[in-house]
């Protein structure tokens, strides 16, 4: 099972909230707050989102924290990339020779890649934007760039 760590789980929490009321500066205790999550925890993630460019920090009685650009510029694989590094299925993934000691005998680095840029690009292609909307719906299935009819049903 592939899964996101709870720190990267968390700061996809808190910036879909900084995205809901863009431009305003929240605090740590604040976003805490308001996500009902640990304050240590989000106090380190806001740090490391800052770090990495996706939010603005600003000091004084009315500072915060805020998104650092539009919602829809920034997507899924950004705020991961941010928290968890890059985004990987399997550790041969990464570029850096000696990896992995099976790597010269391995016969399908080549398909792990192709699948890590799919991954990849499925998450980029998902915008802070929409997931901070409840309503967001999956993407409908397509073939060819047609959208799949189930059997019996016309639409």
């Amino acid at each position: 099972m592939i899964r996101l760590t709870k720190q990267t789980d968390y700061g996809i929490v808190l910036m879909t909230h900084l995205a809901r009321q863009p431009g305003q500066f929240f605090n740590a205790p604040e976003l805490a707050t308001e996500a009902h999550l640990p304050l240590p925890m989000v106090s380190k993630i806001l740090k490391l989102l800052a770090r990495a460019g996706l939010l603005d920090s600003q000091r004084g009685v009315k500072g915060g924290y805020a998104l650092a650009r539009g919602a829809r510029e920034i997507s899924v694989a950004d705020i991961i990339s941010a928290l968890d590094g890059p985004i990987a299925i399997t550790e041969c993934i990464e570029d850096s020779p000696d990896e992995c000691s099976y790597e010269a005998h391995c016969g399908v680095r080549q398909n792990w890649q192709r699948i890590n840029l799919a991954v990849r690009r499925a998450l980029d292609e998902i915008s802070l934007e929409e997931m901070a909307r409840p309503d967001m719906q999956p993407p409908r299935p397509t073939l060819a760039g047609q959208q799949l009819v189930s059997i019996g049903h016309r639409q």
